[in-house]
């Protein structure tokens, strides 16, 4: 059996996911697409090599009989609408983040999803399918550095171009909030945001660095430095202060060289290049959960979480407290945990 899939949004994103589809992936081809720039959707199609047809809209696609499961890559302020949408035809939608673009809106989402009696949504939070934050998990759910107390990360790129307002938290650090949930299985009661000395390299107007406080319900506390505008590399770190020991993610692989002298190691400089590996297994598991009838990535309650938490970042950056996360319980709905494979 051949998975059935239809594609909203051909950017930059969305082609990625239609090459890796198409050219890495087993067990499902694009049949539809569709952009608001329809002349951007038939592009991808002849470029890729793919019989799709390009759907007039979202919706249209959706609709579709050809069509068995969705994904959602378009513009952010859209993702709510095609969703929902897909929710209400009873088909599988994969969302990239943000699910919606606020809180209320992911809500609505998870509503939905409850009410229809089946989980459908994905969301598009790559972390949790990195080998690394995989193995880094696996040394913490066997116990093997004790109960967590204490998680200590770093969140940097070279430049971030475009970046403004309060990016770094909503669109850099989401990513942080949902995976440090997972890799601790525990949820957020306050969030702090410090504003270090403001580096030369960041764009005018925009704030770089930030560094995020939180602390979850069983007390760890969690310091994460968002850094954009860095300079020097990709760099990704996370580490788990534990009772009888700590537990670092570990550093992609590269050639040690040593040279004139010097002793020396890459460091990437673009995201892709450092989770494209975790992109592969996220969406070949996507694939192959599907065709179950499941979803054991992350959920839409997943989504409604990070947005909640989000919110709470951007407030207390604003008003320099403590800010409190507070939200409904999560549904018996939602109770199965991802399963993590290595």
């Amino acid at each position: 059996m051949t998975l059935r899939i239809g594609v909203i949004g051909t950017g930059a994103i969305g082609q990625e996911h239609v090459h890796r589809i198409t050219h890495s992936l087993q067990g499902a081809e694009i049949v539809a697409v569709t952009d608001v720039n329809k002349e951007q959707a038939i592009k991808v199609v002849k470029k890729q090599n793919i019989n799709a047809k390009v759907y007039e809209s979202g919706n249209e696609l959706i609709q579709s009989s050809d069509v068995e499961a969705i994904m959602v890559t378009s513009w952010g302020p859209t993702h709510e609408e095609f969703v929902l949408a897909a929710i209400d035809a009873g088909k599988p939608v994969f969302c990239e983040k943000p699910l919606a673009t606020t809180a209320e809106g992911c809500k609505r989402i998870v509503d939905a999803e409850v009410t229809h009696g089946k989980q459908l949504v994905q969301v598009g939070f790559m972390r949790r399918f990195d080998h690394s934050y995989r193995q880094l998990k696996k040394v913490i759910d066997e116990g093997k550095i004790g109960d967590p107390l204490m998680v200590n990360c770093a969140h940097r790129a070279p430049a971030a171009p475009g970046f403004k307002g309060d990016m770094a938290l909503t669109d850099s650090l989401v990513h942080e909030m949902d995976v440090l949930r997972w890799l601790l299985d525990d949820d957020y009661v306050s969030a702090q945001v410090l504003l270090p000395r403001r580096t030369r390299f960041a764009d005018e107007g925009l704030q770089d660095p930030h560094i995020m406080l939180l602390e979850t319900k069983q007390g760890i506390r969690i310091s994460v430095e968002s850094f954009v505008n860095c300079q020097y590399g990709y760099d990704i770190q996370c580490q788990v202060v534990g009772e009888t020991g700590t537990a670092n993610l570990p550093e992609p692989s590269s050639v040690p060289v040593r040279s004139d002298a010097k002793l020396s190691n890459e460091i990437l400089v673009d995201w892709k290049d450092r989770f494209i590996d975790a992109f592969n297994v996220e969406f070949q598991e996507w694939i192959d959960s599907t065709k179950k009838g499941e979803v054991n990535g992350p959920s839409a309650w997943d989504g409604y979480v990070a947005a909640v938490t989000s919110d709470a970042c951007v407030e207390a950056k604003r008003t320099g407290q403590i800010e409190p996360i507070s939200m409904p319980k999560r549904p018996a709905f939602y109770d199965r945990g991802q399963k993590v494979k290595l």
